[in-house]
């Protein structure tokens, strides 16, 4: 569905994106992990366009977007810190929102609007929201249009238990639906039960991608944590072995 050929980035004197090579599949939750400044936003920009590569091509469904915006419309997008007016009320914000999309021809989902208790506020100004509040607003706009595609950066963070537990419910859904979704998030505990596969970064580039069942088979262990933290403490993960073997 996604696919990303020799994408390279620099800032200056930094190599954000180095030479990037993956293909993103329908049906595929994927956990995008690895440090601060390893690329990871750098890379969802580079996808929804937000950030131009320096080289190389990124395909959606075998199309190539540049130039071309309209894929963006198939793509639910939750960004870590949603930025908005902030003397817009939560109601306009939404209006506005299906105003725009209101030619794709999309009956709006409000479910997550509901169930964040959102329909009670509406008429609250985005500057007086606390950050939680903030995220579930991000997170209802992420999955009103009903995209194809969703692309969710550290969606539970300053959220609450309870309305974690809702989303994650949403994500689990959607994945069951065939989409894609692409997940970056440092609590790994969150992703066990969601994610089909692992894309650790560093330094701009994959140190490994692997399928969730096949990094616990070759670590043993059933937790996404733990196993992320044993292949990382095994020093053959920069070179062939019998065990593991470098993507």
């Amino acid at each position: 569905m996604i696919e990303l050929k020799n994408i390279s980035k620099r800032f200056g004197r930094l190599q954000v994106l180095d030479n990037v090579n993956t293909t993103f599949r329908e049906g595929e939750c994927i956990a995008l992990l690895g440090p601060n400044g390893c690329g990871k936003t750098t890379m969802i920009k580079t996808i929804l366009g937000m950030v131009v590569p320096d080289s190389g091509q990124i395909l959606f469904n075998g199309q190539k977007v540049n130039n071309d915006w309209k894929y963006r419309s198939q793509i639910g997008y939750m960004p870590q810190i949603g930025r908005y007016p902030e003397n817009m009320t939560i109601a306009h914000i939404i209006e506005m929102m299906k105003d725009i999309r209101k030619e794709g021809g999309v009956v709006p989902d409000d479910e997550l609007i509901k169930r964040f208790g959102l329909d009670t506020m509406m008429d609250k100004k985005m500057r007086t929201l606390s950050g939680g509040t903030t995220q579930k607003v991000s997170a209802a706009l992420a999955f009103m249009f009903k995209p194809s595609v969703l692309i969710l950066d550290e969606p539970t963070a300053g959220l609450d238990p309870v309305s974690s537990e809702t989303l994650k419910e949403r994500i689990i859904r959607e994945k069951d639906k065939g989409k894609l979704i692409l997940i970056t998030s440092h609590i790994l505990s969150e992703l066990d039960d969601m994610v089909t596969k692992v894309i650790y970064m560093n330094e701009g580039n994959f140190l490994f991608e692997r399928p969730l069942a096949e990094l616990k088979e070759i670590t043993g262990e059933e937790k996404l944590s733990r196993a992320v933290a044993k292949i990382m403490g095994n020093k053959s993960i920069g070179r062939p072995s019998n065990q593991m073997q470098p993507v």
